[in-house]
């Protein structure tokens, strides 16, 4: 078991708050341009104890490519892992998440994995509803489960900002859409997956969504079974090899746990069997990760030595 205490989280966030002039607010997606460098958060949800946290905890940011792992869990209990893996592939790779490349060379037009924005629009093509408004409910049902929160929703500004600027993901969409990864409108699918990016929380709601991951998908405080553990087994594996975007290695050599970001500046840590961590800070690095998240995260993984590895 990891000890972490409200010391170790408030001498950590204060000592990389200067690292947010290293990195640059994510702009490309207009809502997201007025985010504040200096807005930073950390929140811990142990298995055993009360949540601890420290920084602007109770700000709420867009979750964005965390939602990944959530639909994935999603697609996995509704279809099962033959049918999910048919449509995206498992292994990592080196290129941008927002890459058309691989797309054009692979035969079929399989993406790689379903933390990239490809393997994630196909992965959520599969979530089952007779329309968008479904398919979002469906979504959002497991995040308020594992949040235990049931006001948790999408921010509608932000997914109409990514909606109305979804180019690239268009394009993916309808490359896919040509080799049959993808079925049905384009224009429905984007909409909830702009949604579901858009999903809003603090960081202690994100650290308990964690921590349920750390619990093999177990209700940190009821024990009551969220999701299957296979499930929970299959998202942190990804986590490891694929969560933080095209700099996965070097996070798992210098932090060693499973972990997703977001461009919102958000990342979600998986203590296995300890508990959820929750970072925020949305100024990134050129890969697209927090970069007070990702240093906090380091410090704290040396002082600790919680790598799995």
């Amino acid at each position: 078991m990891i000890t972490i205490t409200q010391d170790d989280l408030s001498k950590w966030l204060e000592h990389v708050r200067i690292y947010a002039n290293n990195g640059k607010v994510a702009d490309y997606i207009p809502a997201l341009a007025n985010q504040q460098p200096e807005t930073n958060a950390v929140a811990y949800y142990p298995l055993e104890g009360d949540l601890i946290c420290s920084g602007q905890s109770e700000y709420c940011f867009t979750i964005q490519s965390i939602s990944k792992v959530i639909t994935l869990a999603v697609a996995l209990i509704q279809h099962g892992e033959r049918a999910v893996f048919s449509r995206v592939d498992k292994e990592p790779t080196s290129d941008p998440f927002y890459s058309v490349a691989k797309l054009e060379v692979e035969k079929p037009a399989k993406p790689f994995n379903p933390m990239i924005n490809a393997g994630a629009l196909a992965v959520t093509n599969m979530i089952r509803g007779r329309n968008s408004e479904e398919m979002v409910n469906e979504i959002l049902r497991l995040v308020r489960l594992l949040t235990n929160d049931e006001t948790v929703t999408y921010d509608p500004e932000v997914a109409q900002s990514e909606y109305e600027t979804s180019f690239l993901n268009r394009a993916l969409c309808y490359f896919m859409k040509q080799h049959g990864v993808i079925t049905g409108s384009v224009e429905e699918l984007l909409d909830v997956y702009t949604k579901q990016c858009a999903i809003s929380m603090n960081v202690q709601q994100l650290a308990r969504m964690g921590a349920v991951f750390a619990n093999d998908g177990r209700d940190p405080d009821t024990n009551e079974v969220l999701i299957p553990d296979q499930v929970a087994r299959i998202c942190k594996t990804f986590m490891v090899t694929c969560g933080m975007y095209n700099e996965s290695g070097t996070f798992a050599i210098n932090v060693g746990i499973p972990a997703k970001s977001g461009v919102s500046g958000a990342v979600m840590g998986i203590l296995r069997r300890s508990g959820g961590i929750a970072v925020f800070g949305p100024a990134l690095n050129a890969k697209g990760n927090s970069v007070v998240g990702l240093r906090f995260l380091e410090n704290l993984a040396e002082e600790k030595s919680w790598s799995i590895f």
